[in-house]
């Protein structure tokens, strides 16, 4: 007689949403039941609609709790038929509620075969998002119109779970190998046809371009150092030679920096000007003569700034796909990563948005095709360890050093450190006695792609740039006499202060008149 009543007992009848605007929200029954009984018909039809179908998925709540079964015992690898899917249903304490095992071999009474699983799965699926989105455009709905509510929070709030939603849909197909190799050979043939030998984009840094054979389209490159150790300096010094070498367009994320700040070290870098006296106007004639002959240079370089404090990794993959749209940008720097957020979803930890904000910057470089570098900070563990008077790689930085989540050296491509010994040693010499003034070292910790090493860089530290180790530093000529062409009676010290153009503010008139666009530069 018990039996007979769990076969016999009808499911909980349940009331189909109805829309704020007096419809029903998509679903289809007949499909949810037709999908659930050709998965208990063929035993392999589960591996077919898995990463389709979520129990969520199913309107019908009987049909959820169905589907949740049938998932349990795939996830276990054993049979799926009528008979495994009542017994999980009866150790659930579900069978009654879904209308016992009479209701289970109807569903399977529905369907001759399994034939056309994946398709009907889809449909189920397809309704399940179109739900999802009726209820997140019903609360963006009633939230704007709440005054109380500020409308940029709202905005983050509904990109971020709009972003959410598309990623539940993101499915891929596989590819035969044989168009992937037409492209991978085309690539080798664009490389070999270079006289560089390289098959991404330089970076005017000789040692690190031969490691990388330059910037690798879709790799997140994360270039991690302890403060003060020129990580801002290194991507602007490689962007400036990037834009104005070789002519790529970069684009700049400052999350730490404002543009006028950007700017005034890219003037310093590219005028060789130090950078106190770019911050106080007191420059020489001849100083202020290089300032405006070299300026040109980066007025019409295609380096893009954006200092948007905060910036979400949505709101940036909004303006990442504008800039490479409109602009064609080649690289994305970004300064620095732990100062992104991703606002408008929840987190457990800190340590879980930055996972997220790593994962998402690594889908962004792949579907823009382009490389992402992101800086990276780097954990108090490094100034614990002991000093390098006593072993040369107490201060060297390690992956494990990396702060705030592990999730970050997975996801990247390439791990990167930036290394001064000079900054630890506080001397000129290591305790070997090797001259350490102005060495930089570029650790290559990790390459997914290719090998690991490292490579020495010379940084300057008064112009704030990072060159080549060979690389002549070419100043002589601020401390020598010259004579300015603006006074050519009159010997000139380029120690003397003072502008050629009567008042050294940009708001001189003469000043700005000397070229369009004067008024823009930063001082």
């Amino acid at each position: 007689m018990e039996i007979r009543k769990n076969y016999t007992r009808t499911p909980k009848s349940y009331a189909p949403k109805v829309s704020e605007q007096g419809r029903l929200q998509p679903q289809d029954r007949d499909l949810e039941e037709a999908v659930l009984g050709a998965l208990m018909l063929e035993k392999d039809a589960y591996t077919t609609v898995c990463d389709i179908l979520k129990p969520e998925c199913f309107y019908d709540p009987n049909n959820q709790a169905i589907y949740s079964a049938i998932a349990r015992l795939g996830a276990r690898q054993q049979p799926i038929d009528m008979l495994t899917v009542t017994e999980q249903l009866r150790l659930d304490g579900k069978l009654d509620e879904v209308g016992g095992a009479l209701r289970i071999s109807e569903l399977t009474g529905r369907v001759a075969s399994a034939a056309h699983i994946e398709y009907h799965a889809r449909i189920v699926a397809q309704k399940y998002l179109a739900r999802e989105l009726i209820e997140f455009s019903s609360e963006i709905l009633n939230k704007a119109f709440d005054e109380t509510n500020d409308v940029d929070d709202l905005m983050q709030e509904a990109e971020g779970k709009l972003f959410e939603i598309s990623q539940r849909n993101l499915k891929k197909d596989v590819t035969q190998i044989d168009p992937i190799l037409s492209e991978a050979i085309k690539q080798i043939q664009i490389a070999a046809n270079r006289s560089d030998g390289l098959s991404g984009l330089q970076t005017g840094f000789h040692g690190i371009d031969k490691i990388t054979s330059g910037w690798q389209n879709s790799d997140l490159i994360i270039i991690a150092a302890r403060p003060a150790m020129g990580k801002t300096a290194f991507v602007l010094s490689m962007a400036k030679n990037m834009a104005v070498s070789y002519n790529t367009p970069v684009a700049i994320f400052s999350l730490e920096m404002s543009n006028v700040q950007l700017v005034n070290r890219f003037i310093i870098n590219t005028c060789e000007i130090p950078g106190e006296k770019i911050k106080s106007g007191q420059l020489s004639p001849i100083e202020w003569e290089r300032l405006m002959s070299r300026i040109e240079i980066l007025r019409n370089a295609p380096i893009y700034l954006d200092d948007t404090p905060s910036l979400s990794v949505f709101e940036l993959r909004t303006k990442a796909r504008r800039l490479v749209r409109e602009h064609g940008i080649k690289i994305i720097i970004i300064d620095y990563l732990q100062l992104m957020n991703a606002s408008g979803m929840s987190f457990g930890s800190r340590e879980q948005e930055v996972s997220t904000i790593s994962r998402s910057l690594k889908q962004l470089a792949k579907e823009l095709q382009i490389p992402i570098i992101a800086l990276s900070q780097l954990n108090r563990s490094v100034e614990s360890r002991g000093n390098d008077k006593d072993s040369k790689d107490a201060k060297r930085p390690q992956l494990s050093d990396l702060r705030e989540s592990g999730a970050i050296e997975q996801d990247a491509d390439m791990v990167c450190f930036i290394h001064r010994p000079e900054y630890y040693t506080r001397s000129k010499e290591d305790a070997n006695g090797n001259n350490i003034e102005g060495l930089a070292e570029f650790i290559i910790a990790k390459h997914r792609n290719g090998a690991t090493d490292t490579v020495n860089m010379k940084f300057v530290s008064y112009l704030a740039r990072f060159q080549n180790y060979d690389e002549d530093t070419h100043l002589s000529e601020i401390s020598a006499p010259v004579t300015s062409k603006f006074n050519a009676s009159t010997p000139v010290e380029s120690g003397a202060m003072g502008s050629p153009f009567g008042n050294p503010l940009p708001g001189n008139p003469d000043f700005l008149n000397n070229s369009k666009g004067n008024d823009d530069i930063p001082f």
